[in-house]
């Protein structure tokens, strides 16, 4: 039961939606993955703008699914509400924060599910849990009713089984989303980092091989982007949620400890520096956009780890994906075999501003090439 903080199973014969608890569903509390949140909160007056355009299309909220607290950690792992199972391997972690989200989906009790995305919320638990996600372009799906961590970062995007799933996922956010068709005579940029599992750089590889051209890029600013992605956190975070700290016993160590610790590194100097960074990186990724169809990179820099009470597998999680919501711009989460193992890789791919229909299309294509 772990999946959901409420069940629903609204009966009808639409696809059925899981929203995670952080975005209101009207009648029902928004409890944040949090007992200091879930103490106080009323249900929701209204379905927030994401929901309501997903009801009206005649979506059925199957319920509201799990997720780190606040949304402020990138394992699933949250000791309040419980932690997810991974479907994959149940001694891994399902990845977060939109957990819960991601196993509904890949355990078959959701079609399709929305999460949140601050620091690939999203692609992180779709990565973990071998399904497809979508983090949109910063602005593009309104926020309202979501509980918010950093709004410079937060998107709301859609989770599936695969890409078709998505893209229905995308149509219940906004009707008649419809995806590009796809160019091949377009390559994709292969962005090369660091500290990538030679296993997992080489199965994204493989897989981008089969798709077509694929040209090598490098990236001046992405570590920085890193760096800011946590930075302007710091500063949003504890604005939104400092006043929890009033109640620490209904808080999880770990993320009191986070909290806290926003509170004492937040500063003008370093704040002015991210908000640069965020200018750089935007800059350079939108130039190699506009000689590639889209750029492509892990999503992890591993398989989905175990547990880590020290903390370790939340900063491994979250290397290589926190730097798009800087940037502002679409990505989209896609799993790759990995020969050997039980467990997939995932591909990111990083596309245009607003350029969702075009990611989708990439994305299919990429699917169809991997389809045996």
């Amino acid at each position: 039961m772990t999946t959901w903080i409420i069940r629903t199973d609204e009966p009808g014969d639409g696809p059925r939606l899981a929203v995670k608890d952080a975005i209101d569903v009207a009648g029902l509390p928004t409890t944040a993955g949090c007992r200091a949140v879930a103490e106080r909160a009323e249900p929701a007056a209204a379905d927030a703008p994401a929901v309501a355009s997903a009801r009206a299309q005649g979506a059925r909220i199957a319920g509201k699914t799990n997720l780190n607290e606040l949304c402020m950690a990138a394992d699933g792992v949250n000791p309040w509400s419980g932690t997810p199972v991974n479907p994959l391997d149940p001694s891994r972690v399902p990845g977060g924060s939109s957990s819960g989200s991601a196993v509904a989906v890949a355990t078959g009790e959701a079609d399709v599910a929305f999460g949140t995305d601050t620091s690939g919320s999203i692609r992180i638990p779709a990565a973990c849990c071998g399904i497809a996600g979508l983090k949109t372009t910063n602005g593009r799906v309104s926020l309202d009713g979501v509980h918010p961590l950093s709004p410079t970062l937060d998107v709301v995007g859609p989770m599936g089984r695969d890409v078709a799933a998505v893209v229905l996922g995308m149509r219940l956010l906004e009707p008649g989303f419809t995806p590009a068709p796809y160019d091949p005579s377009m390559t994709v940029a292969r962005l090369r980092v660091d500290g990538v599992d030679p296993a997992v750089d080489a199965a994204v590889d493989e897989a981008l091989r089969r798709l077509g051209p694929v040209t090598d890029v490098t990236s001046e600013h992405y570590a920085d982007a890193a760096t800011a992605n946590g930075v302007i956190i710091s500063d949003e975070a504890p604005r939104l949620n400092g006043s929890l700290l009033t109640e620490p016993d209904k808080l999880s160590g770990r993320i009191a400890r986070r909290i806290q610790h926003m509170i004492d590194v937040s500063g003008a100097g370093m704040l002015d520096r991210a908000l640069g960074v965020r200018k750089a990186i935007r800059a350079e990724l939108d130039a190699i956009l506009a000689r590639h169809a889209a750029i492509a990179l892990p999503v992890l820099t591993c398989l989905p780890p175990e547990p880590d009470e020290a903390d370790e597998s939340d900063l491994v999680l979250t290397t290589l994906v926190g730097q798009i919501n800087v940037a502002g711009l679409p990505a989209f989460a896609l799993p790759v075999p990995v020969p050997g193992s039980h467990l997939p890789a995932s591909v990111q791919l990083i596309g245009p501003a607003g350029g969702e229909e075009r990611l989708c299309a990439v994305a299919a294509a990429l699917e169809t090439a991997l389809t045996p």
